[in-house]
C-alpha cells in the first residue's frame, strides 16, 4: 500500500491516545440515516444470521450500503478526540474525489493477479456506476480472464491506522483506528490488535472490537504465559494504512503480508487479505478438489451443511486452516480461529482473503518448517486425536436398507463363511422405528439383540446410527426422549423460548443443546436405556461422547460427518455421501490426506461408492484402495445393488480378501501409527510430500499416498486400467510383497497392477512390524509377529511398535503399553523396549525378512544361537521360526 510506514515489534510509536466516542458515532449515524427515511439496526450483537450462507448476507450488506450513496460528502456526527480534530467521513466515489482521475490511471498499474474483489456480491453483474459508488476501481476484463474482479480496491482505499504501540508480557499491542465508513454497516471503528509471541514456532494475531464484546469459538486453546525466546519469525507493521508483515527470520521469506488490501471490521463484515509465498497451498476444508488447492481465482465457501459432495459447493464441515509451501521447500500454516460463515479466496498473485460475517480476526501462524511440524504445532493448539480401540482398524460394513435384522445377521454369516475379514456390522437409520431415535423397530429388527450377542461372541463389533434430532409430534406420554428434553429444557430454543423445530428423518423434530448442563444426563440416560436392548460398541453421528464412554468404560468409536477443528479429540469422520463413480474415488485420496491434516486422522470414504450401483471392476478397485484408507468401511444406500464383497464373484471376492489381509497383517503398523497421532500429532495417512518437501514434483501427487513414512500407496483410479504410472522420490524403494528393489532418481514408473493386486512399496530405511492376520482384529493381535526390514543405502533401518489391550482407556497415559524400537545397524537387528505390560508377553515374534541384504550370508546368529534362514536373488533375506519374545530385548545379525 502507498504512504505505509514500515515499524519493527518493538519500536515505540510516539502517538498520543486517540479515543473513538462510539455512542456519539451511532447516534450520529442513525440520525443520518432516519433524515434519509431509513433505519439502521441496533449494534448489539447478535446469531441470528448463523443460518444464511455467506453470499446472500454479503448481498444484503451490499443493498445496504447503498442507503449511504456518500449521500453526505462533509464529516458527519461522529468525532475524533484528539488535538485537532479528525472526522470520521463516507468513503467517497471515484468522481466526487478531487484526484479521481489520477487514481483512475493508478488502477489501470495493478496487475490482474493482484486485483482484490471490491464487490464480492455472487449473484449481482457489476457496473461501472455501482463500483465506483465504492470508490473502487473498474475495469472490464475479457472472457478468457474468467474471475479476475472487474471491481477492485485502489492503492489508496482507506483502511485503519496503527497507534498506540505498547509492548505487553506476550509481545505486542495496539490500537486500530477507522476515520472513513466503509459501505458496509456498523462499521466498528476503534479495534484491539494483540500479537502474541506464544511459542519459537507459534505466533497468535488477534484483531477485536475495542469496546464490545464479540464471539469467540469456545474451544481450549493454549494459553501462553511467558513471550517466546528464539522466534522462527519477525513481525513488522505498516501504520498507515494499517498492515502486518510477518517473515521467517533465517530465509527473510515472507509469509503474510496483509498490506496488500484494506482490512474490514464492521459488525457483520470482517475482512483481511495476504500475500502468499508461493502458490502451493493445502487445506482450506473441507471441499471436493484436488489436494493441491487452485489459486486461479478459486473461492472456497465455508459453512457446515448436508450436500453431496461435488465440486465447488461446501461440504459437511469447517476447516479454515491452510498449509503453505515456500519457494525453498519449508512450510508454514495458519489457521484462523472463527466459526461464522465464510469464504476464502485464492487469487493467483499468489494472495488469499479471508471473509467472514461475524466474530473476530484470530490467527494462528505455525512456523514449521516441514509439513509435518506444521500439523503437529496446529494440533497443538486445537487438541491431539484420540486413540481409537484397535477393532476401529478392522473392516467394516453397512448400508441402507438391509431391512431387517435377520438380513443384517445373513450378510455377517455369509462374510464368515467366504472367509472375509470384518470386524464391524453396522446399521442405518432403518433399523429405528418410524426413525426415531433410541428405538429399534420391533418386527423387522426384532432379533437385532441376539445378533449383537452372535457377534460379540466372534469377536465382532455392532455400531448403530444416532441422529440428534429427536422427534417432536408423539402423544405426549409415549416418547420418553422428547417428553423428558422438554421437562428437563435440553433443546435449542427459538426467540420465543419454545424448542426451535426442524425437518429430519422422523418429520418435525428438536435439537438437543449440548452446550446445556442438563443435556449431558439427558443424553446418558437415553443411550443407557439403547444399549440395555442393543447392547452396541460404537456410534455414528452421535452427539455426546462422554455418555458412550461412561456407559461402555471403553474406548469410544464415534464417526460423524460434520467436523471442526478440535473434532479429532472426539471422534473419526467419513467423506459423505459419495457416489460409484471412478471420479469419487480418486477423490477421496485428496479428503483423507485433508482430514489427517485437519487432525482427525481416523477417516475414510464409503468404499464402493454411497449413491448409484457400482460395477465389479470399480468396486474391487476402490476395496483395494479402501483397504489402506484409516478408516475402512464399505457403505451403500437403499435401492441399489449390492457391494458387499459376498455380492461379487469368487475371483473378485478373492481380490477383496487379499488387500483385507494385508490390511489385517499391518494393525501393528497401524496401531502405532495411531498412537503417535494420539500422542505427537502425526498424520496416518500423509501427502508424498510431506516426507520429500524438497522434491517439486511431489507437490501435487494426490493419486498416490503414504501411509506413515514408510509404506507407499500407488492405487489404480481408472477403468480398464492394467498398469498404474507411480512416481518414486529418490532412493530405494521395495515391493512389499516381493522385496525387489527400485532404485529411483525421481521419476514416474509404470508399474503392472492386474486386478487383484494393488501396488505397495516399502521406503527404504524402513522397519515395519507385521502380523499373521486372521478374520478380525482379536483374532490378529494374538498372533506372531512378522518384521519386514528395507534397508537403506547405508545398510541401516529403523521402527518402532506400540502395544497395548486396545480397548482400555487412556493406557499409555496410565503406562499399561508396551513400546519397543526396532534398529539395523551393521547387519545387526536389536529391539530395544523402552516400556513393557503384560500384554506383550503373549505375543512373540516369529519371522524376520530383510529386504536389500547385497551379499548371501554365510550364517544368522539369533541371541548369540545360529538359526536356519533363507536367501533369494532379489537380495531378501528370511529368518522363520523365531520364536523370540516381545518383552525381552534381541538380537539378529547376518554376516
Amino acid at each position: 500500500m502507498t504512504n505505509g510506514q514500515i515499524v519493527r515489534v518493538g519500536e515505540k510509536a510516539n502517538e498520543k491516545e486517540f479515543l473513538l466516542n462510539l455512542l456519539v458515532g451511532e447516534e450520529g449515524m442513525k440520525s443520518h440515516h432516519m433524515a434519509k427515511g431509513t433505519a439502521l439496526q441496533g449494534g448489539k450483537h447478535r446469531h441470528w444470521y448463523l443460518w444464511v450462507s455467506i453470499p446472500t448476507v454479503i448481498l444484503l450488506l451490499g443493498l445496504n450500503a447503498t442507503w449511504d450513496r456518500c449521500w453526505t460528502i462533509g464529516p458527519s456526527a461522529s468525532r475524533w478526540t484528539e488535538g485537532p480534530e479528525r472526522e470520521i467521513r463516507h468513503v467517497l466515489p471515484w468522481n466526487e474525489q478531487e484526484d479521481g482521475w489520477k487514481g483512475l490511471d493508478s488502477c489501470s498499474g495493478i496487475l490482474e493477479g493482484h486485483r482484490f474483489d471490491c464487490y464480492p456480491e455472487r449473484d449481482r453483474v457489476v457496473t461501472r456506476e455501482l463500483c465506483e459508488q465504492r470508490a473502487c476501481c473498474f475495469i472490464q476484463v475479457p472472457p478468457n480472464l474468467a474471475g479476475v474482479p472487474w471491481c477492485f480496491y485502489p492503492p489508496n482505499f482507506p483502511s485503519y491506522t496503527l497507534r498506540n504501540q505498547t509492548p505487553t508480557e506476550l509481545g505486542e499491542a495496539g490500537e486500530l483506528l477507522r476515520w472513513n465508513k466503509t459501505y458496509y454497516p456498523r462499521d466498528v471503528f476503534k479495534l484491539q490488535l494483540n500479537v502474541m509471541f506464544e511459542a519459537d514456532n507459534r505466533l497468535h494475531i488477534q484483531i477485536n472490537d475495542s469496546l464490545n464484546p464479540r464471539y469467540e469459538v469456545p474451544i481450549d486453546v493454549p494459553k501462553a504465559t511467558r513471550k517466546a525466546k528464539n522466534p522462527l519469525y519477525t513481525v513488522e507493521y505498516s501504520e498507515d494504512p494499517f498492515g502486518i508483515i510477518v517473515k521467517r527470520t533465517s530465509t527473510g521469506t515472507v509469509l503474510l503480508n496483509t498490506t496488500v488490501a484494506p482490512l474490514f471490521f464492521a459488525d457483520q463484515f470482517l475482512q483481511m487479505s495476504t500475500s502468499l509465498p508461493s502458490v502451493y497451498i493445502y487445506g482450506l476444508g473441507e471441499h471436493r478438489a484436488s489436494f493441491l488447492q487452485s489459486v486461479q481465482w478459486n473461492t472456497l465457501t465455508f459453512w457446515a451443511r448436508d450436500s453431496v459432495p461435488r465440486e465447488f459447493v461446501n461440504l459437511y464441515g469447517v476447516h479454515p486452516f491452510y498449509l503453505s509451501l515456500e519457494p525453498d521447500g519449508m512450510s508454514h500454516g495458519v489457521f484462523l480461529l472463527n466459526s461464522n460463515a465464510m469464504d476464502v479466496v485464492l487469487q493467483p498473485a499468489p494472495a488469499l482473503t479471508w471473509r467472514t460475517i461475524g466474530g473476530i480476526l484470530d490467527f494462528y501462524v505455525f512456523m514449521g518448517p516441514d509439513p509435518s511440524s506444521v500439523i503437529q504445532q496446529y494440533l497443538e493448539v486445537i487438541g491431539l486425536p484420540a486413540m481409537l480401540p484397535a477393532w476401529g482398524l478392522g473392516f467394516h460394513l453397512c448400508r441402507w436398507g438391509y431391512g431387517s435384522s435377520n438380513a443384517t445377521w445373513e450378510m455377517v454369516k455369509q462374510m464368515r463363511k467366504a472367509g472375509i475379514p470384518q470386524d464391524a456390522q453396522w446399521n442405518d437409520i432403518d433399523y429405528m422405528m418410524d426413525y426415531r431415535d433410541f428405538t429399534f423397530d420391533p418386527q423387522n429388527f426384532a432379533t437385532l439383540p441376539q445378533m449383537v450377542a452372535d457377534l460379540h461372541s466372534h469377536g465382532q463389533q455392532y455400531v448403530m446410527i444416532v441422529d440428534p434430532a429427536i422427534s417432536s409430534v408423539q402423544p405426549p406420554g409415549s416418547y420418553w426422549p422428547y417428553d423428558e428434553g422438554l421437562k428437563q429444557g435440553v433443546f435449542i430454543n427459538n426467540v420465543s423460548g419454545s424448542p426451535l423445530i426442524g425437518k429430519v428423518w422422523p418429520g418435525l423434530t428438536a435439537f438437543p443443546d449440548f452446550t446445556n448442563p442438563n443435556t449431558d444426563q439427558w443424553w446418558f440416560q437415553n443411550l443407557l436405556q439403547l444399549h440395555k436392548a442393543v447392547p452396541f460398541d460404537g456410534l455414528w453421528i452421535e452427539g455426546k461422547l462422554l455418555a458412550l464412554v461412561k456407559i461402555r468404560k471403553k474406548r469410544p468409536f464415534v464417526i460423524s460427518r460434520s467436523t471442526f477443528p478440535s473434532q479429532g479429540r472426539y471422534s473419526g469422520h467419513w467423506l459423505g455421501d459419495n457416489e460409484s463413480k471412478w471420479k469419487d474415488m480418486y477423490f477421496s485420496i485428496a479428503g483423507i490426506l485433508n482430514f489427517n491434516m485437519f487432525g482427525i486422522p481416523l477417516v475414510g470414504a464409503d468404499i464402493c461408492g454411497f449413491r448409484g450401483s457400482t460395477t465389479e471392476e470399480l468396486c474391487i478397485r476402490w476395496m483395494q484402495l479402501g483397504a489402506f484408507y484409516p478408516f475402512s468401511r464399505n457403505h451403500n444406500t437403499e435401492n441399489e445393488k449390492a457391494q458387499d464383497p459376498i455380492a461379487f464373484s469368487e475371483s473378485a471376492q478373492e481380490a477383496m480378501k487379499r488387500a483385507l489381509f494385508i490390511r489385517y497383517s499391518l494393525l501393528p503398523y497401524l496401531y502405532t501409527l495411531f498412537h503417535h497421532s494420539h500422542v505427537f500429532g502425526e498424520t496416518v495417512a500423509r501427502a508424498i510430500l510431506f516426507e520429500f518437501p524438497e522434491d517439486r514434483n511431489t507437490y501435487s501427487i494426490d493419486k498416490q499416498f503414504l501411509l506413515g513414512s514408510y509404506l507407499l500407496v500407488s492405487p489404480v483410479l481408472e477403468a480398464g486400467a492394467v498398469t498404474v504410472m507411480a512416481y518414486f522420490p529418490r532412493g530405494v524403494w521395495y515391493d512389499f510383497y516381493t522385496g525387489s528393489a527400485l532404485r529411483s532418481t525421481g521419476e514416474y514408473v509404470k508399474l503392472s497392477a492386474p486386478l487383484d493386486t494393488i501396488n505397495l512399496h516399502l521406503r527404504e530405511g524402513a522397519i515395519v512390524p507385521t502380523q499373521e492376520p486372521a478374520t478380525t482384529i482379536w483374532v490378529s493381535s494374538g498372533n506372531p509377529l512378522h518384521l519386514l526390514v528395507a534397508l537403506s543405502q547405508n545398510a541401516s533401518a529403523k521402527g518402532c511398535l506400540f502395544w497395548d489391550d486396545g480397548e482400555s482407556l487412556d493406557t499409555y497415559e496410565r503406562n499399561a503399553y508396551t513400546y519397543i524400537e526396532f534398529a539395523v545397524e551393521k547387519n545387526q537387528l536389536i529391539s530395544k523396549v523402552v516400556h513393557v505390560n503384560i500384554e506383550a508377553t503373549y505375543i512373540k515374534v516369529n519371522t524376520l525378512s530383510v529386504y536389500g541384504v547385497t551379499f548371501r550370508p554365510s550364517k544368522v546368529i539369533v541371541n548369540q544361537r545360529p538359526a536356519s534362514f533363507s536367501y533369494s536373488s532379489n537380495q531378501v533375506l528370511t529368518v522363520v521360526n523365531l520364536q523370540v519374545p516381545l518383552e525381552k530385548e534381541f538380537h539378529i545379525s547376518w554376516s
